[in-house]
């Protein structure tokens, strides 16, 4: 209970904002898939008269943009840019242009990605990015205090591995104990998955990153059987257990499930930022921000944007997540670390204390290409089903290639 108490406690306030819009009728209309931003509008209206937010939980904001029949204010969530969803937004550069807000500071890749066509539509709200998590006591083990590299992981998790009569005890790590581990090593090889009709990618870059992770478990650990006989025997406790009673060495997680896990366990362990060719992949799901060119509360729209994107409100909405103990269920600003620099360098160390000496360096963070606005259940039903069979077998050939299945899916799922 003590995990959901927040969630229902956010859809509480959903209620008790839409309530107070209505009566105040000068409400902006925020759409959002983000429960965090129930208790960011609660903040911003009761901290001045003249403007309102209005929050209503939309689970796909972008996928309820494209349906036409009601036109938020403003819309924060995933996949924004999608060819569907573009079209829906009001250029911001004039709060750039009027000093309202200063492109400096974002992270400017982050910002870069919420242009089109040369004007900023989009502002970044978070971003997550992968991490490599171990006991606290191995983190000698480990040749850099901020990242690691994938034949480091490799290597590390061979000479943890211990094996008796072709049965282990101890296996340091594994790309078969999670698929999405699986997709990570398929951006950082540039797969290169983009929106396309529906989907784009580099195949050549796709089967390297494959053969590359069946290859990792052959010489690692010896055959598919032994992993599965392992996972078998002693998965049925958490990852983070595994770790800390010595069966793994390293287990693979986003920031966002990291810094959301109890505080008793995540005390014994360290971690490090996943990385390739100073790469660090951010997850696809980052959250933007826009406001709908067919919104009625303009001014209500503006004024909620302006008091967000500072540092001192963020601040704010840190302090108040942890009064209300919503960070054991959601992390940081919007479910992630903020776009904002000085507020995920200067600030966020504060909240989360293992933060210290381990801020991600910017110039490493690589932000997704345009994804579709279905990509969750596409990457869920389709992209990370044909990995986990990929690297199963030993040649494409043998199984069902992934044009076939993304054309399948989509014309079972058309809208």
């Amino acid at each position: 209970m003590r995990q959901r108490w927040p969630i229902l406690a956010v859809l509480g306030i959903f209620w008790t904002l839409a309530s107070c819009g209505n009566e105040q009728g000068k409400a902006a209309v925020l759409w959002t898939g983000q429960p965090e931003f129930a208790v960011y509008g609660e903040y911003f209206n009761s901290m001045q008269d003249l403007h309102k937010v209005e929050v209503r939980y939309i689970d796909s904001p972008a996928q309820k943009l494209s349906q036409g029949d009601e036109n938020p204010d403003i819309i924060v969530g995933n996949w924004l840019k999608s060819a569907a969803a573009r079209t829906f937004f009001s250029p911001l550069d004039k709060l750039f242009t009027n000093e309202t807000l200063n492109q400096d500071d974002f992270y400017p890749r982050l910002l870069a990605l919420g242009k089109i066509e040369n004007r900023q539509y989009l502002l970044p709200v978070s971003f997550n990015i992968p991490a490599l998590v171990f006991v606290r006591d191995k983190g000698d083990l480990i040749s850099n205090p901020f990242t690691i590299g994938l034949e480091e992981i490799k290597r590390l998790g061979m000479e943890y591995n211990q094996e008796r009569g072709g049965v282990y005890s101890r296996i340091g790590f594994s790309p078969a104990w999670n698929d999405e581990f699986l997709f990570l090593t398929a951006k950082l090889f540039d797969s290169n998955f983009r929106e396309a009709s529906p989907l784009a990618w580099d195949s050549q870059a796709l089967e390297r990153a494959m053969v590359y992770n069946q290859t990792w478990i052959g010489e690692a650990n010896t055959s598919f059987q032994q992993v599965d006989d392992f996972t078998f025997k002693y998965f049925y406790d958490p990852p983070a257990k595994l770790l800390l009673s010595g069966h793994i060495l390293f287990i693979y997680m986003e920031s966002a499930e990291l810094f959301t896990m109890a505080q008793e366990r995540r005390s014994a362990l360290d971690f490090r930022w996943i990385e390739e060719d100073k790469t660090i992949p951010l997850n696809e799901d980052t959250v933007y921000y826009g406001i709908s060119k067919r919104g009625k509360a303009k001014k209500a729209a503006e004024a909620f944007t302006r008091w967000f994107f500072t540092s001192e409100t963020q601040m704010l909405l840190l302090e108040s997540s942890r009064n209300m103990r919503m960070n054991e269920s959601s992390f940081g600003i919007g479910g992630g670390f903020s776009a904002l620099r000085s507020v995920t360098e200067q600030i966020f160390p504060r909240f989360y204390p293992s933060l210290v000496g381990h801020i991600p360096p910017e110039d490493y963070l690589a932000p997704p290409n345009v994804l579709p606005r279905n990509w969750p259940a596409l990457k869920e039903k389709v992209i990370l089903p044909y990995m986990h069979d990929r690297i199963r077998h030993n040649s494409r050939e043998e199984i069902s290639p992934l044009e076939r299945r993304i054309n399948d899916w989509t014309r079972l799922n058309r809208e």
